[in-house]
Order: C-alpha cells, then structure tokens, then sequence
C-alpha cells in the first residue's frame, strides 16, 4: 500500500470509527425518548382500563365492545386504542431489553425493532457524544477497521485497474 492510500485509509478509518462511535449515543437518546413516549402512552392506557372496570369491564372485554358497536367511529376508535396498547406493550418491552442489554449491544437492540416514530425524532434531534466510554471505544474500532478495509478493499481494486491498463498498453 502507498503513502496516498495509507493516508487514504487512516482517514477513512478515523471517519468510520467517529460515525460507528456514536451508537451508543444514539441508543441511549432512543431510549430516553422511549421513556417519555411511555409515560404518555401509560396515561391514555390506564385511564382506558379504569373507565373499562369502572363499567366491570377488562380490557379485552371493553376493546370487544368497541369492536362490536354498529357505530363506524366508535369501531374505528376501539381500533385506534388496540394499536395504542399494542404499541405501548411493544415500547415497554423494548425498554426492558435496552436496560438490561450491555451497553455494547444497546444499538443492536434497537436496530432490531426500532420504533419508527421515536427513531425518526431521535434521529432528528440527535446531539452526538464523545466515546468516552468503553461502548463508544468497541463502536470506534469497529468502525475504524470498517472504514480501514472499506479504504484498503478500493485500494486494491485501483490498483488492479492500474496494473492492467499498464499491461495493455505494453502489450505488442
């Protein structure tokens, strides 16, 4: 390898471990913005089943009356709350594995079953961090060799062209 791209992959390495180095960041923003999601959602849950119980009514038994109602909107709002717990048990699961996953896995877990709406605001307001912890560490190398072998793997197919044009051009 050259000087050039020994350069060349230094700094795409030191680009892919900075990127790869904020996962971890990442991952805890979304699951702080999980955290407030879920607050907002248990109220609206909770206050569903206490109207359900307060007519002797479980939840299913309340969502089953919706459904069964011969009025569109009230159909369509049994729906609408079904998608509502749906939602916040998926969110409440999700919490728990962020918390008890290491930190170094934290990104994997959310990659897995990311929820759209929470990514896309994380996403949007996302203030990167310094790796100042042994996660961030893992992330940056990870992505240091990424970018390292992105740079060497170009590198090698360059100069293959190279070579070749070379060859054809010394051919009688």
């Amino acid at each position: 390898m050259g000087p050039i791209a020994r350069i060349v992959a230094i700094v795409a390495g030191l680009a892919g471990g900075t990127v790869f180095s904020q996962a971890p960041e990442f991952a805890q923003q979304y699951r702080q913005r999980i955290g407030g999601a879920l607050d907002e959602l248990r109220v609206i849950v909770e206050d569903f089943n206490r109207q359900a119980a307060a007519h002797q009514l479980d939840r299913q038994q309340a969502l089953a009356a919706y459904a069964q109602s011969p009025d569109d909107f009230l159909r369509d709002r049994g729906v609408s709350m079904q998608s509502t717990i749906t939602r916040y048990e998926r969110l409440q699961s999700q919490q728990l594995k962020l918390s008890t996953v290491a930190p170094v896995a934290k990104p994997f877990v959310l990659l897995r079953n990311a929820d759209d709406v929470v990514f896309a605001n994380t996403w949007r307001d996302f203030v990167p961090g310094v790796p100042v912890n042994f996660a961030g560490l893992v992330w940056g190398v990870i992505g240091f060799i990424g970018g390292w072998g992105m740079a060497a793997l170009l590198g090698f197919g360059a100069r293959r062209v190279v070579r070749g044009r070379r060859a054809y051009r010394q051919a009688p």
